[in-house]
């Protein structure tokens, strides 16, 4: 594994030779699929900033990761950048037909967002145990995105089952996986909490960060944030409609330039940009402590 520190890329920034405005004077377009869970920090935040910085153009589409890998397969979309919130679902579906690299950028973590003037809310400030909490909140008032179209969906899932053994539970994972509502499209994840249609979801720390709703942060024990428990959180998997078996680990997220990308320039200044936005990352809610590092032949024209 080819690996490069945050401090390299950000030397080479600071020396001024990042690719962002260099050759950006045609004013072209970087067209970018993604994980759902980034839809506000790119659209809102990264996306606008480098169309400041460059002169081009971002244009966004946002679905759980899953379905962005199976959109490649199926040619139902070319994009010129792929974001995944899951580093080796990337790896697993792209390489080597689609790409042979990727650049992480960024870290997260799971919990619970919910709705703080409802008894579910009131009950989580409260101290009370969350697994307590979710196991009363009834058919549908929990939402958790559809575990076989993204992975926020099996991590929670996979999050319940850790749980379970972690505080010597029986039957509480299933249980609440039973009730759940399984959300399609991950952005909406979090539309029924504020509509108040569910008193709460499963979410990652960044989406909660970015609708203003309350977090709850699982343990690192099943956060799923922390390396230091990657062992453990591999003892949990999950194996999606598809036949994908996802097995637990940290959350990692990575971006590539595909391979007949229609615009691989635009492509490769916007992950070179993405990965020394460490600032405006950690601003809504994710983590960039080590990041970025590469994976695999990634091209000088991000790197360096």
């Amino acid at each position: 594994m080819d690996t490069r520190s945050r401090r390299s890329f950000l030397a080479t920034v600071a020396g001024g030779t990042a690719v962002g405005v260099a050759g950006c004077l045609g004013g072209d377009t970087v067209s970018v699929l993604s994980a759902g869970s980034l839809a506000v920090v790119l659209e809102d935040h990264i996306g606008r900033q480098f169309e400041a910085e460059t002169a081009r153009t971002y244009q966004g589409e946002y679905f759980g990761t899953n379905v962005v890998m199976r959109m490649i397969q199926d040619r139902q979309a070319n994009p010129d950048v792929a974001i995944s919130a899951d580093n080796m679902l990337l790896r697993d579906q792209l390489y080597t037909e689609y790409t042979d690299w990727d650049v992480e950028f960024a870290a997260n973590s799971i919990g619970i967002a919910y709705a703080p003037d409802t008894s579910i809310g009131s009950r989580l400030q409260a101290g009370e145990p969350w697994y307590q909490v979710l196991t009363d909140v009834g058919d549908g008032g929990l939402a958790i995105s559809d575990p076989d179209l993204d992975p926020l969906g099996y991590r929670a899932i996979l999050a319940f089952q850790l749980a379970e053994a972690e505080h010597g539970l029986d039957g509480v994972a299933e249980r609440i996986r039973q009730q759940a509502y399984r959300e399609p499209d991950e952005p909406q994840l979090l539309a029924g909490v504020e509509t108040g249609n569910r008193a709460a979801a499963v979410v990652y720390r960044n989406m909660a960060v970015d609708h203003g709703l309350p977090f709850y942060e699982f343990p690192d024990a099943y956060n799923f944030s922390n390396p230091a428990f990657a062992y453990h959180y591999g003892s949990v998997s999950y194996t999606t409609d598809d036949g994908y078996t996802a097995t637990g680990a940290p959350i990692v997220y990575n971006a590539t330039v595909l391979n007949g990308a229609d615009n691989p320039e635009a492509g490769h200044a916007f992950v070179r940009f993405l990965a020394t936005s460490q600032a405006i990352l950690q601003d809504n809610g994710l983590s960039v402590d080590g990041f970025p590092t590469t994976h695999g032949a990634a091209p000088v024209e991000v790197t360096e």
